[in-house]
Order: C-alpha cells, then sequence, then structure tokens
C-alpha cells in the first residue's frame, strides 16, 4: 500500500464508531467523530484551531470528495457534513465558495510552441525515464549557486493546511495542485496566478504536460489525476476542461502516481484506499486489483488496461465476524509509470496484496509490452506479501492470515545508461532495499543493497534520483509510540529515520552516505 494511505488510518478510526445518527448539530458531531483525532495531536492532523481558520466550504469539500471523505461519506449524511463545518467555522456554509488567488496574472502571450525550449521540470520524474535528474546547464544553477539562493517569492494555497503536490515548471509557468483539488497556474517569475481548476477530490499527482493532436488541433494540455479516481486534461494555457474520465468505477478507487506520455498514449496508473477501509469491523475485503490504463490524450478514450492481477476476486472465505473475505487483491500501482523506448515497454512498481491468496505480481516491477499490452516479465521484491490497515489495529479482523510486512515498490522504476553503455533499472522498496535490474535481458538481477531498516511507514518512498553514474536514495525509515496505526494519539519517535545514501549505479557499492 502508499504508505501516506495508512495516516489517513487516524482519520478512518472514526469508522469504527457507531454509524451517524440523525439531528445532532454541529458540536455533537465534532465531539463524537471528530474530536478524537484533530484533539489528540497526532502528526500531519489538523488540529481544532487550524480547522477553525478554515472556509467552511473547504470543510464541507473535504468531507465530500477529499481527505477526509472516507469519514463523510460513511459517519455522516449531507447535513451534518455542513453542522460540523459551520459548527467549526463559525461562518454560514456557501456551496459556491471557491479559492480566490489574490495576486492575478496580466494577460500576456504564451507561445506554447516554445514552452519546452527552456529549462523546464516536467511530471513526476522529468522525462520517460524517471531518473529526476536536472543537469547544471538546464538548471542554470552549480553548487555555489545554492549557497547563494535566496527567497524570491512564497505562495499561500487559500484555505490548506498541507500541501503535499510536486510542482512542473514548463514555459515559465509553474503547475501544482492541492489538497483542497484547486489545480493552480502560477508565473514562475512572481507566483501571480495566470489560472485555477477545480477538481473533485484533492490532486496530489504532479501536473503532466504534453501535445495532443494535430495540424490546427494541436494544443498543450495539462493532464493530472485526484483522490477520487478522476484523470482530468485541461487546457494549459487557459485552464479550460477538456476532458475527464474515472478509469476504473470501484468506489475506493484514486490516482496518486503521476501520469506518463509514451508515444501519443497517456499512462495512468491506479491505486486505492480499500486497504485503509478494511479496517472497519463490517468491511467486506477486498476486491480491488490494481492496474495501468492507456488513454488517449485528446479525448479520453480508453486504449487498453492491464491489471497487475489477472485473476478475478473470488471468496476465499469468511472472517470472525462471519463477514466473507475475498481474493486476491491488492497490488495497486500508487506511483508514476516508466517508459523504455528503445524496448517500447512500460514499468511499473507494485504493492502488497490486500488479501490471501499472495501473488507472484506484489511487491513487483512489472515490464508491459506497449503495443501488446501484455507483461513481459516481472521481478518480485518479496513473496507472500499480504497485508491491509486491519492488521493494525487492535482487532484484526480482516488481516490476512501469514500476514506479511506491507514492503511496497515504494517509488516508480528509472532507467540509466552507463558509460560502457549497460542499462540498469533501479527499483526501490519499502524494505530498505535498492534494485537493480537489467532491462535488456529480462529483469535480470544485477545488485541489491539493504540501505535502510525498511517498515509499514519506512525504508524507501518516492523520489531516489540518478545522475547515470549514482542513484542517490532517502531514508524514510520512521518509529511509531504504538503498534496501533489507528492510535489517535499516534505520534513518530523524533530519534528515529531520515538519511541519504549514494549508491553506485554499476556495482551498488557506497559512495557516501
Amino acid at each position: 500500500m502508499n504508505t501516506g494511505r495508512a495516516l489517513v488510518g487516524l482519520f478512518a478510526s472514526c469508522l469504527l464508531c457507531a454509524a451517524a445518527a440523525a439531528d445532532r448539530d454541529g458540536a455533537e458531531i465534532y465531539r463524537e467523530v471528530c474530536a478524537s483525532c484533530h484533539e489528540s495531536g497526532a502528526p500531519r492532523t489538523p488540529t481544532r484551531k487550524m480547522l477553525e481558520a478554515l472556509s467552511t466550504a473547504s470543510i464541507v469539500r473535504s468531507l465530500e470528495t477529499g481527505t477526509m471523505r472516507v469519514v463523510g461519506t460513511f459517519q455522516l449524511n449531507g447535513p451534518e457534513r455542513v453542522a460540523v463545518a459551520e459548527f467549526l467555522t463559525g461562518q454560514r456554509y456557501d456551496p459556491a465558495w471557491t479559492a480566490q488567488a489574490a495576486k492575478r496574472c496580466a494577460e500576456p502571450s504564451w507561445n506554447v510552441e516554445e514552452a519546452f525550449a527552456s529549462p523546464h521540470w516536467n511530471g513526476w520524474g522529468n522525462g520517460e525515464a524517471n531518473t529526476r535528474f536536472q543537469s547544471g546547464e538546464r538548471a542554470g544553477i552549480d553548487a555555489a549557486g545554492v549557497r547563494q539562493l535566496k527567497l524570491k517569492w512564497a505562495f499561500a494555497f487559500p484555505g490548506e493546511t498541507i500541501a503535499e503536490s510536486q510542482p512542473t515548471v514548463v514555459g515559465g509557468r509553474l503547475f501544482v495542485g492541492s489538497r483542497s483539488g484547486t489545480v493552480y497556474a502560477l508565473d514562475a517569475e512572481s507566483a501571480c496566478t495566470h489560472w485555477t481548476f477545480q477538481a473533485d477530490g484533492p490532486v496530489k499527482s504532479s501536473v503532466l504536460l504534453g501535445y495532443s493532436g494535430t495540424g490546427d488541433a494541436r494544443r498543450l494540455l495539462a493532464f493530472f489525476g485526484d483522490l477520487g479516481g478522476w484523470v482530468y486534461a485541461v487546457d494549459a494555457k487557459t485552464g479550460a476542461e477538456v476532458w475527464r474520465k474515472r478509469p476504473d468505477d470501484h468506489v475506493a478507487s484514486r490516482i496518486m502516481g503521476s501520469f506518463l506520455l509514451a508515444e501519443n498514449q497517456l499512462l495512468v496508473p491506479l491505486t486505492s484506499v480499500e486497504s485503509t477501509l478494511a479496517a472497519a469491523q463490517d468491511a467486506v475485503c477486498c476486491e480491488f486489483r490494481g492496474s495501468v490504463v492507456s488513454l488517449d490524450p485528446l479525448t479520453g478514450k480508453e486504449n487498453w488496461k492491464r491489471y497487475t492481477i489477472a485473476e478475478t476476486p473470488t471468496k476465499q472465505g469468511t472472517n470472525a465476524n462471519g463477514i466473507d473475505m475475498l481474493g486476491p487483491s491488492g497490488a495497486t500501482i500508487w506511483t508514476t509509470p516508466t517508459y523504455d523506448a528503445l524496448l517500447k515497454r512500460v514499468y511499473v512498481g507494485t504493492g502488497e496484496n490486500y488479501s490471501n491468496p499472495p501473488t507472484d505480481t506484489s511487491d513487483s516491477i512489472l515490464a508491459v509490452d506497449l503495443e501488446t499490452t501484455e507483461v513481459v516479465w516481472k521481478y518480485q521484491g518479496l513473496s507472500g506479501d499480504a497485508w491491509n490497515m486491519s492488521c493494525g489495529t487492535e482487532n484484526p479482523v480482516n488481516c490476512p492470515e501469514n500476514t506479511g510486512p506491507d514492503y511496497d515498490m515504494g517509488s516508480s522504476p528509472s532507467i540509466s545508461t552507463l558509460a560502457d553503455g549497460r542499462r540498469v533499472l533501479i527499483a526501490t522498496q519499502k524494505s530498505g532495499v535498492v534494485h537493480a535490474l537489467d532491462p535488456d535481458r529480462g529483469g535480470k538481477l544485477l545488485w541489491k543493497r539493504t540501505i535502510a531498516s525498511g517498515g509499514v511507514l519506512g525504508g524507501i518512498e518516492w523520489g531516489p534520483a540518478t545522475d547515470g553514474e549514482k542513484v542517490y536514495v532517502a531514508i524514510a525509515d520512521i518509529a511509531w509510540s504504538s503498534e496501533d496505526l489507528l492510535d489517535p494519539a499516534l505520534t513518530p519517535d523524533p530519534k528515529a529515520g531520515g538519511g541519504l545514501v549514494a549508491l553506485r549505479l554499476s556495482d551498488g557499492e557506497t559512495a557516501w552516505e
């Protein structure tokens, strides 16, 4: 699973309460449903004081389609969502409220055909190989220059308590999503706002820009997804919506990874929050399967969909509460796909299985042929890893037998070419292991190194980078005050975690740490 989702479990603890009753006022709702989390001091959980500073509409939106939609959907009805929001803010609910940027840009001409002529960072990995590398020449800065950097401007996200979307910078414009679902196109020089777009849910993925169409129909589009599972394409110049699509109709479907454009196909990774919902005592676990979906970038029409698990989930038995248990499930993709232009293959990293039986495609790198859409080869970092959020609760009714450690492939694969012409595909895992594979020999293991302790919320997650000689890997190890991941008082150990390691791509030996 995405370890960031584990923190959603702090909020999902409200699912374990009794069903929401009717006719409760805002104070009662807050006391019964919300206070145990928001007054616990738990990490990354907004305090009541922070909530009181938000707009009423932003709280309602969070409960309907945003970060708190699990609680808002299963514990509250529509009037109750409004009541608790109005109680917190002291302001009446205005459904037409939108975040207003304080500084709007004048509308100068923007030559979209020249957008990529200057240095840029597009999407998650800044290229289809996902190396997350920018040369000093392109960046226009060296090590000495870094020491001279000073704050140029700061942008405050209206009505937000956290920012977690990596910006994209193309053609002098900065594109970034937000927890409220507002996507901003800012001027990179002054931070004035060119346009905003309101998605239906939080936008955690990076915005990806790319051309689509030919002749008079050619245009520069911005692509992104939200945590409600929707894919959007908007005009990069104006922010006008071109199309939207939800590639999977499962209620728990979501998009966290950024997209990839390859051979005029928009590749979308799909994950879900079902492993978190499994913590509820009355939940049916689990049936969501990860997938990568190819869409037409101009129209949003689906070209193909490749599930990470070929089998359709079926009943595997019942849990201690007599509720059906389904499987296989999980092996979702919550990071950005990588494209191998030489072999015309797409590489994706998968997470754990949500339920038994375990599959040979969880915690894996899958190589998918872009033309046939078949899985050409797979490399599994750990077998038998079935886990869901129920395993971190006091009554783990939906936790699979012989539970695994939840050791997803925690970041996008990357492809590099060494000085001698050999190619290396790097995969990193929440176990704290770096895997080096040979993409030209069916994913054969070249070397692997353990650089971190690993864990449900540890090991390696998100953004390793490589310059073709070394791979630079951040360590995400973390220790908690309780083994119960839904404990409202859960806090991290400040003495654990952190670090950066550089490994030689050729043999995996440590260059420095």
